[in-house]
């Protein structure tokens, strides 16, 4: 009897740890145009939300990036205005960098006024961006498959034939990055590990959740959990009826924010 009871406890306790995750939905902010990142700042407690309002190759000054509450309430919806097709986001310090078709964008967040704003020569299509601890900046370029980096705000190339490059995160010292269906972790010599493959549409977002595990978003509708070991569970299916852009993740509580792109809305989760 009590070799059964402990093979019980044992299979309850594996049972548990494989657990398929899921979302809940906590909250939708409508009316936001093409919103395609959204970002958390712990210093902050805001949402960054990059805004294209219209196409994502037009350079034709109508973008810009919101604030929001955590709860979904808008703090100031036109907190950067004048930009063309803003996507992805990254802070270091008191700095936002925003990647915008071909240029990034560099923003004093406690005024709120652009300080710089540095071509990438070359590029095509900037899509997300990371920063190393030492304030290094990485950029994707989507069309050209190449990671680009700025060091003191000075462009150059990081690596390429990287295909379909698009999330971005910098931890530790490894670089990980999103090239179509597959997740890779770089290291500063440029080595590339094949962390997961096979997701059914290109990689679109990409945040750590803790022991290894990430979130990744397709845009066409599609988020994973990704384990450490490189295997994946399918969360949530919208396809044709909503994109699922570049994610943003707050860690303490489990929060997943979902850029709609096409739908004009931001989508709070709880990962549970």
């Amino acid at each position: 009897m009590k070799y059964l009871c402990l093979i019980a406890l044992l299979s309850l306790s594996v049972s548990s740890v494989w657990a398929q995750k899921k979302l809940v939905q906590l909250w939708e902010t409508k009316d936001l145009p093409v919103p395609e990142s959204v970002l958390f700042s712990p210093k902050t407690n805001l949402l960054y939300v990059s805004l294209i309002d219209g196409g994502g190759s037009d350079k034709d000054g109508k973008g810009g990036v919101a604030l929001l509450n955590l709860d979904g309430s808008v703090k100031d919806k036109n907190w950067i205005t004048g930009m063309d097709a803003p996507k992805g986001l990254a802070i270091y310090k008191d700095v936002l960098y925003v990647a915008d078709i071909t240029a990034v964008s560099v923003i004093d967040i406690i005024s709120g006024n652009e300080i710089d704003c540095v071509e990438v020569p070359g590029a095509v299509f900037l899509n997300d961006v990371t920063i190393d601890d030492n304030g290094v900046v990485y950029v994707s370029d989507t069309r050209t498959n190449k990671i680009h980096v700025l060091r003191d705000n000075q462009p150059s190339v990081f690596m390429e034939n990287v295909t379909n490059v698009n999330g971005l995160k910098f931890i530790g010292d490894y670089l990980y990055a999103l090239a179509g269906p597959e997740l890779w972790k770089i290291d500063r010599a440029k080595k590339v590990t094949v962390l997961a493959k096979g997701f059914e549409l290109g990689g679109d977002g990409l945040e750590p959740v803790g022991k290894g595990d990430f979130l990744v978003t397709c845009w066409g509708g599609l988020i994973y959990y990704v384990h450490a070991n490189g295997t994946f569970d399918l969360l949530l299916d919208v396809r044709g009826k909503m994109n699922t852009a570049d994610l943003g993740f707050h860690p303490s509580t489990n929060t997943v924010y979902i850029p709609t792109f096409n739908n004009n809305s931001v989508i709070a989760y709880r990962l549970e």
